[in-house]
């Protein structure tokens, strides 16, 4: 896979930042996400990555960086070498960054262990081949069942309320594709014990569903496959452009409708993922 340009620069200005705030710090750095798992859209994606330090990174230092990168679409966890070692789930919180700030007790799933030791991308330090990184399909099932209710199932609870902020998120383009791409990602997941792109789990889940769902699926395909027709990250409540004023090429008519079948295959979804984790008993 050769890196997005843009991919580049993010990874060559976050280094020269860390170099220069702390030289020697950072000994590994690895993409892991739509960056390595060769999904990555420029005018939406983040840059997920994993930074290796020998012990754990003083928390002002890692501020300064990240103040210094500013609004940098540059997101991940900070670890050490034996970290990677050990299930994350028995770790306990390590510094993360996201949106363009440290959160100093971020949380830790082995979705990133999985994806790092099967498609990390190097971008300092040995490649993921040689490391020894923890990795179980089992716990990796389990959290990924676990995680269809603990986030999506209450996500979608919440988006069911029209007047409410993910009501209201759900009429638009961004959170269609969220919600249709992230619960077939666990689908896939669980169906298949490998970790796949947002695009390729829609793909799987077109075939995986009954004909009843392939618009929806489609239209997170559309939208995904267009970057202009999505809003940035960090604008949920967006995306009504395809429906008021400006035209796209969506397969909706009404943006109310499209929510009302992203909301209904969300959750056949949920409960099709969930039958694929009961049978492996």
């Amino acid at each position: 896979m050769t890196p997005h340009p843009k991919i580049d620069a993010i990874v060559e200005t976050y280094l020269s930042v860390a170099d220069a705030t702390a030289p020697g710090l950072i000994e590994g750095l690895y993409l892991e996400g739509s960056a390595a798992l060769d999904d990555y859209r420029p005018a939406t994606s983040d840059v997920d990555f994993v930074a290796i330090t020998a012990a754990g990174p003083p928390i002002e230092t890692l501020e300064r960086i990240h103040t210094s990168l500013g609004a940098h679409p540059f997101e991940g966890v900070y670890v050490t070498w034996d970290d990677l070692r050990r299930n994350p789930m028995d770790l306990g919180a390590r510094p993360q960054a996201h949106a363009g700030k440290l959160n100093p007790q971020g949380g830790l799933n082995p979705v990133t262990w999985h994806t790092l030791a099967r498609h990390g991308v190097t971008c300092r330090g040995p490649k993921p081949g040689e490391l020894d990184i923890w990795t179980d399909p089992a716990v990796l099932a389990a959290w990924t069942d676990n995680n269809l209710d603990v986030y999506w199932r209450r996500l979608v609870t919440r988006a069911s309320r029209l007047l409410s902020p993910w009501g209201l998120a759900s009429l638009g383009a961004y959170t269609t594709v969220w919600v249709v791409t992230g619960i077939s990602r666990l689908h896939y997941t669980l169906a298949t014990g490998e970790l796949t792109s947002k695009t390729v789990a829609a793909r799987h889940a077109r075939k995986a569903f009954p004909e009843r769902w392939h618009r929806v699926i489609d239209e997170a395909l559309r939208i995904r496959e267009d970057d202009t027709a999505q809003p940035s990250l960090g604008s949920l409540v967006s995306g009504l452009g395809e429906h008021f004023g400006t035209p796209r090429r969506s397969l909706y008519g009404s943006p109310f409708e499209r929510r009302q079948d992203v909301l209904d295959f969300a959750d056949q979804a949920i409960a099709a993922a969930h039958a694929l984790y009961a049978r492996r008993d």
